[in-house]
């Protein structure tokens, strides 16, 4: 399983400079979690730093570009940070497995002479084997009209800076092969990771690819779908009714052994199951309520039933993405399925499939949740976000060994700096 050990987001909205887990540069910190919570008072940047993950799968999907304007974003002008005339920049470090040696990425967008949002930089890293110390050897180099890229599972390019990368094009270095990507507005990892030459870049983008982020709304999930089977929740949850049909046809006895589990999670359900309308072709999930003879209908359901369903079916994925990003799950929820629902997240993240990340200012769902899994993200005095790690803090993490439950501590403003 790929797991991310640390990401730096620079110059994207409230996000001046925000650095979670290991770097490349930064070793003497803890990798994150299976599962990390980030949390913090309204107007901190949650909202921003989960746009930021869903700005780098958009670049990913549809260049950086049009990444800028989706989902109201506003163009790159509103996603940089304040006054800052800075590119924005992001570090993943991340494994392939468990004993993968780290691979970094980095991507420099910028504004190019004409206003335009391009890639002015991208790079990828890896140590050598054998070499525990020292600088990784990239085998993708770009910067600017110019780019470097190794073949192969081995890297053998030396430490060029971006100066020095025209230099070494010119020199036709026997060990690199000299790029120019024609679309500046697109990630080199798209052209170059559908090339078997280059299987590295290839599982990078895998990686990147199989991100997944929740933006369940139970308004879409309560739409009556056409009947057909989807293996997957989009972003909002409305082909809900299909997910399931997909799982009815495909994994008939899991799907059952699914929906008994589910509904007995949920309070008042009794069982689950899908009825599809013949005339109209419509799809409709069927919740038995206790203390009524006839089903309610999907569409009839409350916020917080679809949502914990739906975050549960999730979990429930055959092919499970590599990172899972869930934003405010508590919303609309009873405050008491919120322990439950962060142990779930956290059984499903420590099975090794899926690494789970999400935001929420909900105490009860952190009572769950260790020190180590908590990033706590306040405002400086500059305006821009910090974020620390609860566990950062002696007195927290002793109290938490004492009993004293997390949220608790939250609430009671222990998490805040001092």
């Amino acid at each position: 399983m790929a797991k991310l050990e640390g990401l730096r987001i620079r110059n994207y909205r409230a996000l001046r400079d925000v650095t979670l887990g290991k770097l490349q540069t930064l070793q003497n910190v803890d990798s994150l979690t299976p599962m990390t919570v980030v949390i913090g008072k309204n107007g901190v940047g949650k909202s921003s730093l989960f746009d930021a993950l869903g700005f780098l799968g958009d670049c990913l999907r549809v260049g950086v570009e049009e990444a800028c304007d989706l989902r109201e974003r506003g163009g790159f002008q509103r996603l940089r940070s304040h006054g800052v005339r800075e590119p924005i920049e992001f570090e993943l470090y991340y494994r392939e497995g468990l004993n993968a040696r780290p691979i970094t990425y980095e991507l420099v967008i910028n504004l190019d002479k004409s206003g335009r949002p391009y890639v002015q930089g991208e790079r990828l890293r890896q140590r050598r084997k054998g070499e525990p110390r020292g600088r990784p050897y990239s085998f993708l180099h770009r910067w600017e009209e110019w780019g470097l890229v190794w073949a192969g599972k081995e890297s053998h390019a030396s430490n060029a800076t971006e100066d020095a990368l025209e230099e070494r094009i010119m020199r036709e270095d026997p060990d690199s092969i000299a790029i120019s990507l024609t679309d500046r507005r697109k990630l080199g990892i798209v052209t170059l990771g559908a090339l078997k030459e280059h299987p590295r870049i290839a599982s990078f983008r895998e990686f990147l690819e199989g991100w997944y982020l929740s933006y369940f709304s139970p308004n879409a999930a309560r739409e009556i779908s056409k009947a057909g089977p989807q293996r997957r929740l989009d972003e909002t949850g409305k082909n809900l009714g299909n997910v399931v049909q997909f799982l009815e046809r495909e994994h008939k006895d899991r799907l059952q052994r699914i929906l008994t589990r589910i509904a007995a999670k949920i309070p008042g359900v009794e069982g689950i199951k899908t009825h599809r309308d013949e005339i109209a072709n419509h799809l409709y999930l069927l919740f038995q309520c206790a203390g009524f003879a006839e089903p309610f209908t999907h569409y009839q359901m409350s916020d917080g039933t679809l949502k914990v369903f739906a975050y549960l079916l999730l979990l429930e994925d055959p092919k499970p993405p590599s990172f899972l990003c869930i934003e405010e799950p508590e919303n609309g929820l009873y405050h008491k399925l919120l322990e439950l629902l962060a142990r779930e997240f956290r059984s499903y993240a420590e099975k090794g499939s899926t690494q789970l990340f999400a935001t929420t200012h909900q105490p009860y769902f952190v009572d769950a949740l260790s020190p180590a899994e908590v990033w706590v993200l306040e405002k400086g005095p500059d305006g821009f976000s910090k974020v620390t790690r609860a566990s950062a803090d002696p007195l927290v993490s002793n109290m938490v060994q004492e009993g004293l439950p997390l949220g608790g501590l939250w609430y009671s403003d222990y998490l805040d700096a001092r």
